[in-house]
């Protein structure tokens, strides 16, 4: 047996179960732990991340976000889950607001649990508009562009140049992971810019997440956790992300428990 296979092996082991014990690691940690130099650390963490068991962040690594399946399946899972943080999410919307509603299943939740009340509901995701289509007291206006079939969402160049004319009073942004320290992010870039686009010219910034999705994340960036508004966890997330959320200027809503 090859004692140099073996010895990766063994630290790729550990690596694993540091994320899974304590959420994140640091290469500067894990190289003093295991007394090797924080070059191979890294290399590790290339390796972990290249095969999908981490997502690599400054200084270190995180759990890899839930994995990116289309919004057909995503919409399957956990939907009361779902439509409990959507009910927690539109009781900040009023009458008049200007709504970016974003892709993703959660969010797609948000657009069935809208109130009735006059409203303007601005688009990129087909889902989202075909489930307000016959609501008569919503204008709902949909940005162009690329359909990207596993986002669900209309992406490139003519979705930025529409996000570059509108100003809503809240975005309800689609992040793939959430992290306190990482902020949020998603796995596919087009998306993120236009996501860093939107949320740069919007009132407010509206993640609604999924416990799975705490404490991860993906591999484009998309926002610092300071430049998000809202924050809306299910009763037991994670209670240290949620303190430094709180701690970092984001306002926290949390779904009603079961």
């Amino acid at each position: 047996m090859n004692t140099a296979n073996l010895l990766l092996k063994e630290r790729h082991a550990l690596i694993q179960q540091r994320l899974l014990a304590d959420g994140r690691v640091l290469a500067l940690d894990l190289a003093q732990q295991l007394n090797v130099s924080e070059d191979t650390i890294r290399r590790d963490l290339r390796d972990l991340a290249a095969a999908g068991l981490c997502t690599r962040v400054y200084g270190g690594a995180l759990p890899p976000a839930p994995a990116a399946t289309p919004l057909a399946e995503r919409s399957k899972l956990a939907p009361q889950r779902k439509a409990r943080l959507a009910q927690a999410a539109v009781t900040l919307v009023s009458a008049g607001n200007v709504l970016f509603i974003d892709a993703g299943s959660t969010n797609l939740a948000i657009a069935a649990a809208l109130p009735a009340l006059p409203l303007t509901v601005l688009t990129n995701a087909a889902a989202v508009a075909l489930a307000l289509l016959e609501r008569p007291e919503i204008e709902l206006i949909m940005v162009g562009g690329r359909v990207d079939a596993r986002s669900g969402a209309n992406l490139g160049a003519a979705a930025l140049r529409d996000a570059e004319r509108m100003r809503p009073d809240i975005f309800f942004l689609g992040a793939c992971g959430v992290d306190a320290e990482a902020g949020l992010s998603c796995f596919n870039y087009e998306e993120a810019e236009f996501k860093r686009s939107l949320a740069a010219a919007s009132k407010a910034v509206l993640v609604a997440a999924t416990r799975e999705k705490i404490g991860t994340a993906a591999p484009f960036a998309v926002l610092p956790a300071e430049h998000l508004t809202y924050l809306v966890l299910e009763s037991g997330a994670d209670r240290r992300q949620a303190a430094q959320f709180g701690r970092q200027g984001v306002q926290l809503l949390y779904a009603e428990a079961v």
